[in-house]
């Protein structure tokens, strides 16, 4: 029935609980509105009681979320593991082409050209990495700045705040 309403989980509970903590954190709430709010938070039954706890933060309070340590050590953890897995991609196929080399028997070592293109790449992850990885989630770039853009509101355009307003964008 679509009239009944959903019981909220203790997971559900806890992830709103630290975005209401995010919000502390970052100076967005007071101690006290912030104690309010985790009071009220683990008192919610149900789920449509949880986002209006939230919706006056930054992208309903979900922002927070992915600026806590636990967050970027995660994000650490996952990018070293698919860095790892490119660099083992990389070395499986270059050792294939490689072979096809050897029984090809031509004298051009063709395997340089899509082996330049594949190294590249290694290569612009491993950098990418270095700098915390910096799409609009997460975190900045060589030279301290987001380099989001979108109506999103992450990062700015390309020639600042008054561009992002002539875009409609806000933040």
């Amino acid at each position: 029935m679509a009239g009944e309403r959903m019981r909220a989980s203790d997971e559900e509970r806890e992830q709103y609980a630290n975005m209401v903590r995010a919000g502390m954190t970052e100076g967005r709430l007071t101690l006290e509105e912030g104690e309010e709010r985790l009071t009220q938070v683990y008192a919610a039954k149900y789920r449509d009681e949880l986002p209006p706890l939230t919706a006056d933060l930054p992208e309903g309070g979900r922002r927070g979320l992915h600026e806590t340590p636990e967050a970027k050590e995660r994000f650490a953890r996952d990018s070293r593991r698919h860095l790892w897995g490119h660099t083992g991609f990389v070395a499986v196929v270059a050792a294939a082409l490689t072979g096809l080399w050897v029984l090809s028997g031509a004298h051009f070592f063709w395997p340089a050209i899509p082996l330049f293109f594949m190294v590249f790449g290694l290569a612009r992850h491993a950098r990418w990495r270095a700098y915390g990885g910096s799409g609009p989630r997460f975190g900045r770039g060589p030279w301290g700045h987001h380099h989001g853009h979108g109506p999103q509101g992450w990062g700015r355009g390309p020639w600042g705040a008054a561009s992002d307003r002539q875009q409609g964008w806000t933040r």
